[in-house]
């Protein structure tokens, strides 16, 4: 396939990034920090087989840069096939709550960004018959609690989107894939204490991989986290205002 990645240079993105270059999709690197996308670019052209990944630049946090930098990954992939999201904002509740100008930042990124990005991918995947956009939202986003609000609210939003863009486009070509992952041992986690059932971002990239090809609409990852979210989101009001969670 040819697939542009937003979001391959840490974490979850690069592990997905390189099984995909492992087993010779041609990809393309989009990111804000060009050092950071030359190493992956490198990384990815070591380990692949379709020689190396073209990078561009390209900032959640200023539209202006998506509609371009996706028209150029297709001109130089000779059109997608599939794209993905992995890029986003994290903060803790207590940070986000001491500083609301970065709370409204990774609210900005996180949904209207998002949102807004996805909607380039979606032309620009239908102008060539249809293909497979596949975004990282989060467990977080299933339910209102209380370590997660400002951060979970944000994923809540674009989970929604992703399913209403499933139902309304998949007809037409427009396949779908809203990934859930839960608390994955990446960056972005360093330093929070990780509960059980922990995942590492390899085994969530074989599983998000597989979800790519069949078409699945929506997964958790770890898949331990699809029984967790069950019972959390059954948890009557006055027991989720008692625990911590």
């Amino acid at each position: 396939m040819n697939v542009l990645f937003l979001g391959a240079t840490r974490g979850m993105g690069r592990a997905l990034a390189r099984q995909m270059a492992a087993r010779g999709d041609q990809l393309y690197l989009l990111g804000r920090d060009e050092d950071q996308l030359a190493r992956s670019a490198a990384d990815l052209a070591a380990r692949g087989k379709a020689g190396a990944p073209g990078v561009g630049m390209c900032d959640l946090g200023d539209p202006t840069t998506f509609e371009p930098a996706i028209a150029e990954a297709s001109a130089a992939l000779g059109g997608l096939d599939c794209v993905v999201v992995t890029a986003g904002l994290f903060g803790t509740q207590d940070a986000l709550e001491d500083d609301l100008d970065r709370a409204y930042t990774l609210l900005q990124v996180n949904f209207a960004g998002t949102v807004v990005f996805c909607e380039h991918a979606r032309r620009a995947l239908m102008a060539k018959g249809g293909g497979t956009l596949c975004v990282f939202s989060s467990v977080a986003g299933d339910r209102g609690r209380k370590p997660v609000g400002i951060y979970g609210a944000s994923k809540a939003g674009l989970s929604a989107y992703l399913e209403a863009l499933d139902h309304r486009y998949r007809a037409d070509g427009l396949v779908t894939v809203c990934v859930k992952p839960g608390f994955v041992k990446t960056g972005m986690t360093a330093g929070l204490k990780p509960p059980p059932f922990a995942g590492e971002p390899e085994p969530v990239a074989r599983r998000v991989l597989k979800a790519i090809d069949r078409g699945t609409p929506m997964i958790y990852a770890p898949f331990m986290w699809r029984w967790v979210m069950f019972v959390i989101k059954l948890l009557p009001r006055f027991v989720m205002r008692k625990v911590g969670f």
